[in-house]
C-alpha cells in the first residue's frame, strides 16, 4: 500500500519526470496531464523521441500486490502475443515503482481511435480478442485482486450510499430496496458462473482501434469474475439491438474459446451491479473537485430519480 498520508499533491511535473528517469532514462521536459478521474497520468517525452503515459495510482485504493497482479495478467496476454499495453521497466528491474509514497507505473503510448459503437465484423472482431484474453486469464489466479461480488458491488457500495447522505431520505429507502432485491437475485447466479482473471471494465473506451486492429487498455480495474462481464459492457442493455450484438460478440469469441451461454442471464444484474458501484465510487470521490466537476447533477433528486427508474426496470425485468 501507497505510504499513509501520501496524496497527489506532491505530483508536480520535476517529480512526475524524476519519477520516469529513476533507472537511467531521459526526458526532453515534456509532460502533459492526460484526462483521469481515478488515477493521475501522464504523457511524457523521452529524448529518443518516445512516449510514455505514466500512471501514479490513487494512494489508498490499491495494495502494491493487487497493482502486480495487474502487471502479471498483462505480462502473460503480452508473452501470449495479444494487442494489450503492458507496464515497462524504467531500468529499475521492476515494472512498479514509488515516488514520494506514491506506486506509479509507466506505459508505452499507442495510438488508435476509440469507438461509440461497431458494426459486426468489429464486433466478431473483438469478440475473438477476448476469447483469447480469456483462455490466458484462466490459467492462473489473481490471489489478491477484487471478486465480482454482491458483496462488494451492492452492499459495500449501498453502505457507503446510505450512510453518506448524498440522497433524499424520500428515495433512499425504495433505493435501497431495489438495490438489496437485485442482490438477492443475483448472487446465486454468480456464485453459479465460473470465475477468473478478466479486464472488468472492457467499454468502449477501452478497446482502442490502431491500424492492425483493436487494442486493449486500461486494466487498473482487473477482477477476478465470470467471463461475461467483459461482454455486456461493449452491448448494454436488454433491447434486441444489445442481444444481436452480444451474439456476434461470442461468435467471435467461440473461435477460441467456448462460452457459456447461461451466463448470459448474468447480462442485467451485472449492469444493477454496475449502477450502484458507479455511484458509490462518485460518492468516495466526492470531495474531489475534479468529481464535483465531472458529474455535477450527483447530489439532485434528478439524478437519484433516475439511477433509481433504472434499477428498478433491472430488477422487474429479472
Amino acid at each position: 500500500m501507497a505510504s499513509p498520508g501520501a496524496d497527489f499533491s506532491a505530483l508536480t511535473p520535476d517529480r512526475v519526470l524524476d519519477a520516469v528517469e529513476v533507472g537511467g532514462l531521459r526526458c526532453t521536459g515534456r509532460c502533459l496531464p492526460l484526462r483521469a478521474f481515478e488515477n493521475r497520468v501522464y504523457e511524457v517525452e523521452l529524448d529518443d523521441d518516445r512516449r510514455l503515459v505514466v500512471k501514479f495510482y490513487r494512494p489508498g485504493r490499491w495494495s502494491r500486490e493487487t497493482i502486480l497482479d495487474e502487471h502479471a495478467f498483462l505480462a502473460d496476454l503480452e508473452e501470449a502475443e495479444l494487442p494489450v499495453v503492458a507496464p515497462m521497466d524504467l531500468g529499475t528491474g521492476a515494472t512498479l515503482s514509488e515516488i514520494d509514497g506514491i506506486l506509479y507505473a509507466a506505459f508505452p503510448k499507442v495510438r488508435g481511435r476509440t469507438l461509440d459503437e461497431a458494426d459486426d465484423e468489429r464486433l466478431r472482431r473483438i469478440g475473438r480478442l477476448i476469447g483469447r484474453m480469456h483462455a490466458v486469464g484462466a490459467s492462473r489466479d489473481a490471489p489478491h485482486r477484487p471478486r465480482l461480488t454482491v458483496e462488494r458491488y451492492i452492499h459495500e457500495s449501498l453502505d457507503v450510499l446510505l450512510k453518506g447522505g448524498v440522497m433524499q431520505s424520500a428515495i433512499a429507502s425504495r433505493y435501497g430496496d431495489v438495490a438489496r432485491r437485485t442482490a438477492d437475485a443475483a448472487a446465486p447466479r454468480l456464485a453459479a458462473a465460473r470465475t477468473q482473471r478478466i479486464h472488468g471494465d472492457l467499454h468502449w473506451g477501452n478497446a482502442l482501434w490502431g491500424a492492425d486492429g483493436p487494442i486493449l487498455v486500461d486494466f487498473d480495474d482487473m477482477l477476478v469474475g465470470p467471463p461475461v462481464q467483459d461482454l455486456w459492457l461493449l452491448a448494454r442493455g436488454d433491447a434486441e439491438d444489445a442481444r444481436k450484438a452480444r451474439e456476434q460478440l461470442i461468435e467471435g469469441y467461440e473461435l477460441f474459446r467456448e462460452f457459456d451461454r447461461a451466463t448470459l442471464a448474468l447480462c442485467e444484474p451485472l449492469r444493477a451491479m454496475r449502477i450502484i458501484y458507479m455511484s458509490a465510487w462518485i460518492a468516495r470521490r466526492w470531495d474531489d473537485q475534479s468529481f464535483r466537476a465531472a458529474f455535477p447533477t450527483f447530489n439532485t433528486d434528478t439524478y437519484w430519480a433516475s439511477e433509481y427508474e433504472a434499477l428498478y426496470n433491472i430488477y422487474e425485468s429479472l
